[in-house]
């Protein structure tokens, strides 16, 4: 027992002290970053593309949960992350099943068996998404479940399109994740999973700019429905980020680590997973700074040193790898950095759907997943929802 919550705290680690990111106002940071080039790659065909994606619809198929949902706690390792049952793997779960939702709506076309995949995780979401609350104190997991399930529900008011009825009743679901985005708001704006500190009601330790940009681009999302997304909340996780960039648009780990910019995990090698999702939210959300160069040179960096995350891919303890890389950032970070490559120009954008095809279809395992990170039941199903929705940006 002692062990699995060291390897919670290993998790949450970095969350202590933290780097002097650069408050300078936007307009004087540098406009480029210097970046290494990553070496060319053969376009990858689209028929490899497709059939991959093909595949990785058909394992989250084949591993839906009979109720609908995807993943479970079931483990086969002897130690895991600091998980409080049950509050933990409600989060986990729910948060898996809003990714695979969101992946096959993206991916899976007009099938009758994916439709009726969808129409069971849509189920499962409606009576399941209501009870998603904070596990304890210290674990706020529920944080990345509210975020993808506002992301997967957006999606899913369009797939009802013409279905008034339907709409409005995810229209409800979105509202009611969106005010618990807001209960679960960290004072100083934005977002986290863990509170080692006072552990207030409203949460008070530092929010990490990873989970922050993930909410602004799932919040994003929601913005063409009527719904009512607090300017204020989104004014707060914006200026959270921003503390936390420093003037090469590395991003550091958490605002607990705004004074320590030079530690390895806040730089470009420690941040590789976590700067194309900050880079994307700022720019989503009207950073001008998040210039097409800042983009694109984050880009070059993420494919020419790619070594630095797939170093981490697979290992079991969190942040165990150089620069305190944790293998979770890996399909995490090539997703948002997809996301990147869509606020490209389009005649910038080939040769990097190129070197991102050509680095998925590599890693898809044999069953037709992918996975980064051992965790508990979940890390295939969210791994493989990532990786489609990575992929599915590639094609032409």
């Amino acid at each position: 027992m002692q062990r699995m919550f060291l390897l919670g705290f290993a998790a949450a680690v970095l969350l202590a002290p933290a780097a002097a990111a650069s408050e300078t106002p936007t307009e004087s940071l540098p406009r480029a970053v210097s970046a290494p080039q990553p070496p060319p790659v053969d376009p990858p065909d689209r028929e490899a593309i497709d059939g991959a994606i093909r595949r990785g619809v058909e394992f989250l198929l084949e591993r839906q949960n009979d109720d609908g949902s995807w993943g479970s706690h079931r483990t086969g390792r002897p130690v895991n992350i600091f998980a409080p049952v049950p509050g933990a793997h409600h989060a986990f779960q729910a948060a898996t099943t809003a990714l695979g939702v969101a992946a096959l709506i993206e991916t899976g076309g007009d099938h009758p068996e994916v439709a009726a995949a969808l129409d069971r995780a849509e189920h499962w979401m409606a009576l399941n998404l209501p009870r998603v609350r904070r596990a304890t104190p210290r674990a706020i997991y529920n944080n990345w479940a509210h975020i993808y399930a506002v992301q997967a529900l957006a999606l899913m008011h369009r797939r009802h399109e013409g279905n008034s009825e339907r709409q409005e009743a995810i229209q409800a679901h979105i509202e009611q994740q969106i005010d618990r985005l807001e209960r679960y708001e960290f004072l100083s704006g934005g977002w986290a999973y863990y509170d080692f500190g006072t552990q207030t009601r409203q949460p008070s330790g530092p929010s990490v700019n990873f989970m922050t940009a993930a909410g602004l681009i799932a919040l994003d999302e929601a913005r063409p429905l009527e719904v009512d997304i607090p300017h204020g909340l989104i004014d707060r996780a914006v200026e959270s980020i921003r503390r936390q960039r420093t003037a090469d648009f590395s991003y550091v780990y958490s605002e607990s680590w705004m004074f320590y910019p030079m530690q390895p995990v806040n730089r470009p090698a420690g941040s590789l997973g976590r700067s194309q999702a900050g880079n994307a939210a700022l720019r989503i959300w009207g950073d001008e700074g998040v210039t097409d160069e800042v983009l694109g040179t984050w880009l070059d960096r993420l494919f020419a040193r790619n070594g630095w995350l797939c170093i981490a891919r697979k290992r079991p303890i969190p942040h165990e790898s150089w620069f305190s890389v944790a293998g979770y950032y890996f399909y995490f970070g090539h997703y948002y950095a997809a996301r990147c490559i869509e606020l490209l120009p389009p005649e910038r954008q080939e040769p990097y759907k190129h070197q991102m095809a050509h680095l998925m279809l590599g890693l898809q395992e044999a069953d037709g997943s992918w996975w980064d990170f051992p965790l508990f039941d979940y890390h295939q199903q969210y791994g493989t929802a990532f990786a489609l929705m990575t992929l599915a940006r590639c094609r032409e």
